[in-house]
């Protein structure tokens, strides 16, 4: 039984009571943010208890000097980090003299909520100093999706008793990162300033040289109650105090204005100027008409990518919390910026961007946005394609290896079963180029940008092969696939089908080009040399790739031995060894035939249509029972390939587990930060799981079933320049097309033609 951390609520998380010994597990669940900057749910006011304070601001990072016991040539010099940046929600209390530590106080009452559906956290306390006198407060705050730079609070303290006040907002840059390889300090002063009602603090990163200027202004319900101000300039500091005092029933109640404005978009020299200019900007307006700006934005998001679950609480939140998160990380109106595992939750990856967003993210972006969000995810890719070729090149082989670990296209992990074998991830790029044509059908992007990447992995993948001369066949030695508990292997099965289908994906585009962008095709092979000895390579090599497996059983195998392994089922486990990655050593992991992860089945779900469904079968019962699940990517697509068999209990037992995963900390690590690029896995199980969502044949076709808590859900698709809504109940299933022209589509394998509404009957 998992433990409940939040109330169950359809559009709320909320922490009812105090508990600061799980803070950090709230700071995580609480998180707002609006695609350019984000933060963690941390106190305004002082808390001396366990807390990871984080304020990120989206593309700013550093180079942290890698630090290994034993270098090996090809590792990157560094690790790219997200860095935690000037905290800027701090507001400093001061009662009768003491300071008010959330951790020392007498807390009477608590409630710290964020409201998904709007993106506003609040907080209510009621607590007693030591003096024994007794004070509310309450807290609201945002980041504008309307306005990326803008973030507001609203803070109001209410006395019972008379006392003497002291209220400070603060500016803090005296910030690092928990996660920091030499405990460095990233950043340096550039230039502060405070007024009685404005300040600003500019900081600057050590080696990358970002800008990052926060400008914050304070205003007052009345001023009545201040008796004295004074402005605190010092290191990496700027505040302002306020003194004055309460009388009984009396509140005193400030709105902090904040604007964070970063080198990333304006000239190094005009930062600080902008800052305190954009926020100037908005100081005539109050924070209810801010905050009504933002709500709209969040409506409209809404709008095109809510789950509405009837029946099931606990599913319905969990399915909008995900939703929640994925919006607030990445909003895709900037090409530079990406999907982080943590986005603006934690430190943990070092924001950075892995292989997650190409195979788990853009799905969900392709579904719910316009095709312009999905394609800056593949231009992210297509600018850093140059450095991609630099990085192949540093393990001496030809075309494009693409980082396991990046925020500008250089890789920045230094594990080398990781950086140097887990090389699968170059095959999602390309599978991220088909996924996008195959769903918006823009053809286009091929031949403008996205063939140069598929032949430059096709490059790297033909001088990765080994040509095994005894078996006549080609093969990838020394990699890791998906499944991480399993390191430094030959022909791990799911590596070599997608190395395969990437040489055929890229052979099939050429045609294409050559037939319909015949300009395109003669400058693209020209401008990457391409012979027709390349070409022939290719195809020997898709022809001769090797594929383990083992007919008698059916199945593939995950990589040459995985049999002579031990075989185990993890239901033979005794739940005290779990997880695994937290009670056995990494020797044992490796030795044991446990899975992290899909590996085999990761395939099987891509290639979709490739597999009939006794295949799909078979490698199922074989690998999901021998699978952990201890990747947050896991659940996901066990449940999609679980829906599809008819396998609906465990397609719905996997799926609670992925919407709820950081709810319920299954994994034990909430408290660092939540699973974001995991969360679109969420909405896939969905929409591609329980809707049985794919194309076939070039249409959009559905295969719904319901699960069997629930009385009906309702999801929305943007396909192809329509928006249309898709309503399951245990009956069958209503159609209504909302925006668009009339679409063909497949409902369980049959042919209709929706033009408006339909409902369909369970057979």
């Amino acid at each position: 039984m998992m433990k409940q951390y939040v109330l169950e609520h359809e559009w709320e998380l909320t922490e009812d009571g105090f508990h600061p010994e799980t803070n950090e597990i709230y700071e995580s669940l609480l998180s707002i943010g609006n695609g350019h900057m984000g933060g963690r749910a941390n106190f305004e006011e002082d808390f001396s208890g366990n807390t990871l304070q984080g304020t990120y601001v989206g593309g700013i990072y550093y180079p942290d000097k890698t630090r290994v016991g034993w270098w090996k040539n090809g590792y990157p010099e560094y690790f790219a980090k997200v860095l935690n940046a000037t905290n800027f929600i701090g507001i400093r209390i001061e009662i009768d003299g003491d300071l008010v530590d959330l951790a020392k106080v007498n807390i009477i009452d608590f409630k710290r909520s964020t409201n998904m559906k709007n993106g506003l956290l609040s907080k209510k306390i009621i607590f007693d100093t030591s003096k024994g006198k007794r004070f509310t407060i309450h807290s609201e705050r945002f980041f504008s999706l309307s306005d990326p730079e803008l973030a507001c609070i609203s803070y109001k303290l209410t006395s019972e008793n008379s006392a003497s006040i002291k209220i400070t907002p603060y500016l803090d840059g005296n910030i690092k990162n928990q996660d920091a390889n030499y405990d460095e300090l990233f950043w340096e002063s550039i230039s502060s300033e405070a007024t009685k009602y404005q300040s600003s603090l500019t900081m600057k990163t050590l080696k990358t040289d970002f800008v990052v200027s926060v400008a914050s202004s304070y205003s007052w319900s009345s001023e009545f109650w201040i008796s004295d101000f004074n402005v605190i300039e010092k290191n990496k500091f700027t505040a302002t105090e306020f003194c004055g005092s309460l009388n009984k029933g009396e509140s005193v109640h400030l709105t902090k204005y904040i604007n964070v404005s970063t080198s990333r978009d304006y000239d190094t020299n005009d930062v600080t100027k902008k800052a305190s200019s954009n926020l100037n900007f908005h100081n005539k307006d109050s924070f209810e008409s801010l905050f009504l700006k933002s709500e709209a934005k969040w409506k409209s998001h809404w709008d095109h990518c809510d789950i509405k679950i009837e029946g099931d609480s606990s599913a319905q939140q969990g399915i909008r919390f995900n939703i929640f998160h994925l919006n607030q990380t990445y909003t895709g109106i900037d090409s530079r910026l990406n999907i982080g595992p943590k986005g603006f939750t934690g430190e943990k990856y070092g924001g950075s961007t892995y292989w997650d967003t190409e195979a788990y993210c853009l799905p969900f972006y392709l579904g719910t946005s316009d095709e312009s969000i999905s394609k800056n995810l593949l231009l992210y890719r297509y600018n850093q394609l140059d450095k991609a070729i630099e990085n192949a090149s540093k393990l001496g082989l030809a075309g494009a290896l693409y980082p396991m670990v990046t925020m500008n296209g250089e890789e920045c992990h230094n594990e080398w079963e990781i950086t140097f074998e887990e090389i699968h991830r170059n095959a999602a790029i390309s599978y991220a180029i088909f996924n996008y044509v195959r769903y918006t059908g823009d053809e286009s992007y091929l031949a403008s940008n996205g063939f140069e990447v598929l032949a430059q992995i096709s490059r790297f993948w033909a001088d990765r092969v080994n040509y095994n001369p005894y078996k006549d066949v080609y093969m990838l030695l020394g990699v890791t696939g998906p499944n991480e508990y399993d390191n430094n292997i030959n022909n791990n099965w799911y590596t070599n089908r997608m190395a395969k289908w990437n040489l055929e994906y890229t052979l099939e585009v050429l045609s294409l080009l050559e037939h319909k962008y015949p300009k395109d095709h003669s400058r693209l092979m020209s401008k990457l040399n391409i012979t027709d000895k390349e070409l022939k390579t290719w195809n020997v090599i898709i022809n001769k790739m090797y594929l383990p497996e083992d007919k008698d059983m059916g199945i593939f195998l995950q990589q040459d031995g995985y049999l002579d392994k031990e075989q185990i089922l993890v239901e033979d486990l005794d739940a005290k060894h779990l997880p695994l990655n937290q009670n056995w050593s990494w020797d044992r992991i490796l030795r044991s035939c446990f899975i992290k992860q899909a590996d085999v089945l990761q395939g099987l779900f891509f290639l979709y249509d490739q597999y009939d469904l006794d295949v799909k079968k078979k490698n199922f019962d074989f690998y999901e029972p021998r699978t952990v699940h201890e990747s947050s990517l896991s659940p996901c697509v066990h449940s999609i390939i679980a829906s599809e068999l008819g396998y609906e209990d465990k397609a719905y037992e996997l799926y609670l587990r992925t919407a709820r995963l950081d709810l319920d900390n299954y994994n034990n690590d909430t408290e660092d930060g939540l699973h974001i690029t995991s969360m679109a896995g969420t909405w896939m199980s969905v929409v591609y799981g329980f809707g049985g969502f794919k194309i076939i044949d070039d249409k959009l076709s559905l295969n719904p079933f319901i699960p069997k808590a629930w009385t009906n859900y309702t999801f929305k698709l943007n396909f192809r320049s329509r928006i249309l809504s898709v309503g399951v109940k245990h009956d069958g299933v209503h159609l209504e097309l909302i925006n668009g022209l009339p679409l063909d589509l497949l409902i369980n394998s049959k042919s209709y033609t929706l033009s408006s509404s339909m409902f369909i009957k369970s057979n």
